[in-house]
This record gives structure tokens, C-alpha cells and sequence, in this order.
């Protein structure tokens, strides 16, 4: 399977007690590697799944410090350019309940990977048995992975970075086998505030938003109150519970939901077992500190 998107370094700042934006706070501080397309690689390939990484690094000790850790846990790198700029950096506030206080990201230069993509992604593309593709790096890498996809009749598993490019160009998900997105980001592709809104009333939204843009399926992760699906093709929609965990971090829950889903999935498992296994990743994710689960 090919996991396409960009790797970036978390830099996350844990508050002991009470957080005040406007203050000092003690607490931790980790630097670790990060990027929701690196996280699902890792993921993936701890759940079975052969994974090749097509992404960036940057040349030099830090960037290939990230390939070794790649390595370790199987991810093949062959495809992974080491660039001036190739990792962005992402810094996270989180609070003393470990849920994330704020942020601001750096983003790669990522027009190394698309003059790679262009060159050589008709044979990585044809090789493999399905996609997982991160839109929001620019929209001619998208389109470029996208058009291959259809060409060589390999379904594609979007991953959402910012929703920037998603949000403009909202036609490519017409042509994803599953779109999985928090309810923030289901919010601003339907044009609605969605945040506070109990499972029932999300499906509700859900199955005619999704279908009249034409999403073949879709998923709407909720945090605590869990997940509600939709599955345009065959009817199927549903919601799933999450478990309750004592949470220790929140990050990288999305990822390794993300992961175990489109692990199901292509397995040729239905939308209602995919979601299960991503609810109980993410849950296992939440109770131990670091990115992946």
C-alpha cells in the first residue's frame, strides 16, 4: 500500500496543572516525529499492512534519524526524498487533560515530491494495491495521484492535514473509497457548526450532506461520543460508541483510528467493522503518550 503526504516534527508542550494561555506553565516538553501521513505509515505496518512511504525528509542527521525510525518498524523508504525542506514542524500546546490548547504548523516545500511524482508515479502507483493520500499538500500533487488512481483502478483512502485543498477542490472526494474526518472538519465541508451535536442528530447530517456531494462513503470521528458512518453504495450507517480510557494524550488518536479502518477496509472488511477496529485503536492510542499506537 502506498501512504502519500508529508512528515512533519511534533514539538508538544505537556501542561502539569491548570493551563493559562497567558501564562507560564510547567510542565514537559517532547520533540518527536510526526505528520498524520508518517503516523498512519507506522501504523499501518504495525497492523500488517506492507506499507511504501512516498514523502520527504530533510537532508541531514534529523531527517535520517526519521528514516531509521521508519525502517525499524518496516516501512519501506525507498520513495522517501531527503530535500532542504522536506519536514514541517508542528507545535502543540496540550492541557492538563492532555486535550490540544493550540498549535501552529510549518509546512514543507513540497515541490521536490511533486516533480518526483511526475516523473515516476505512473510505476509507483501501478505497483500497488491501494492509497493512502494526505490532499492538503497542493492540488497538483493530488490531482496527479488522483488521475493515476483512476487510471490504474486503485482506490484511494483520504487523509486530511489542514482541509485546505479539500475544501477547494471538494470534487476529489467524489473519487475517494472512504473519506474519514473529525466533526470540526465535517463542519466546514458542510457549511455548519457540527461541534455540539449528540450521534444521533450527526448521522442525521451525515447521510444527505455526504451524498449530495457524491462521497461514496464517509466517517465522522466524535471523540468521546465515538463515531457515526455512512456507506452511499450499499446503505449501510450506523454509530459507534467509544470506549471509556484514561486519557494520557490525544494526539495521534485520529491517525491510528484513520489506520485500522482503511487496514479493514482492505481487507474487504464492511464500514461497520472498519469503524469498530479505528474506535479501538484510537481508544488504546489515548492511554499512552506519543503520536502512533
Amino acid at each position: 500500500m502506498l501512504v502519500i503526504g508529508a512528515v512533519f516534527m511534533d514539538v508538544k508542550g505537556f501542561a502539569r496543572e491548570a493551563y493559562m494561555p497567558e501564562g507560564r506553565n510547567v510542565g514537559d516538553v517532547q520533540v518527536v516525529a510526526g505528520g498524520v501521513c508518517r503516523n498512519v505509515a507506522e501504523n499501518l505496518t504495525k497492523l500488517g499492512q506492507p506499507v511504501q512511504f512516498v514523502s520527504m525528509v530533510d537532508d541531514n542527521a534529523l531527517g535520517q534519524d526519521v528514516r531509521e525510525g521508519l525502517r525499524a518498524v518496516g516501512v519501506d523508504d525507498g520513495h522517501v526524498l531527503s530535500t532542504s525542506r522536506g519536514m514541517g514542524m508542528w507545535l502543540a500546546i496540550l492541557d492538563e487533560k492532555g486535550d490540544l490548547a493550540g498549535s501552529i504548523s510549518r509546512q514543507p516545500d513540497f515541490s521536490p515530491l511533486q516533480a518526483y511524482l511526475e516523473e515516476n508515479g505512473a510505476e509507483i502507483v501501478s505497483a500497488t494495491d491501494g492509497i493512502v493520500l494526505e490532499f492538503d499538500m497542493n492540488a497538483a500533487i493530488a490531482e496527479r495521484v488522483m488521475a493515476l488512481a483512476a487510471e490504474y483502478g486503485k482506490p484511494v483512502y483520504s487523509i486530511v492535514g489542514n482541509m485546505g485543498v479539500i475544501l477547494k477542490h471538494t470534487d476529489y472526494l467524489r473519487h475517494v473509497a472512504c473519506f474519514i474526518c473529525n466533526e470540526m472538519e465535517a463542519g466546514r465541508l458542510f457549511e455548519r457548526d457540527l461541534t455540539r451535536i449528540p450521534p444521533e442528530e450527526m448521522l442525521a447530517v451525515l447521510k444527505p450532506e455526504s451524498a449530495a456531494r457524491g462521497i461514496p462513503s464517509m466517517v465522522i470521528t466524535m471523540g468521546a461520543q465515538g463515531s457515526v458512518y455512512v456507506d452511499n453504495r450499499t446503505g449501510a450507517c450506523g454509530i459507534c460508541p467509544a470506549p471509556r480510557v484514561n486519557v494520557v494524550d490525544t494526539t495521534g488518536a485520529g491517525d491510528a483510528f484513520f489506520s485500522a479502518a482503511v487496514a479493514a477496509l482492505m481487507r474487504g472488511e464492511p464500514l461497520e467493522s472498519a469503524v469498530a477496529l479505528g474506535t479501538a485503536l484510537a481508544a488504546k492510542t489515548l492511554t499512552v503518550a506519543g503520536s502512533c499506537g
